[in-house]
């Protein structure tokens, strides 16, 4: 397995957790507490995996030689 492997991995893994965050984003404006507001737990899990998205990207950048990856 070569680091260019890993890193294919690793965009699968990103995507995957891109989608998992606009997932929260739907159920919090759908949970909104009356108020419009959304709901913060789901926001705040959105913000968190937006964070790790982000983190696993940068990984997948580093394994294929570059500091800042086109697709990012």
């Amino acid at each position: 397995m070569s680091a260019t492997d890993i890193a294919e991995r690793l965009a699968g893994i990103a995507e995957e957790l891109g989608d998992l965050a606009l997932d929260r984003l739907r159920e919090a404006a759908a949970a909104s507490d009356g108020s419009g507001d959304p709901d913060p737990a789901l926001v705040a899990e959105e913000r968190r995996l937006t964070r790790a998205r982000r983190a696993v990207e940068k990984a997948a950048a580093l394994l294929r030689g570059r500091e800042e990856d086109d697709e990012i």
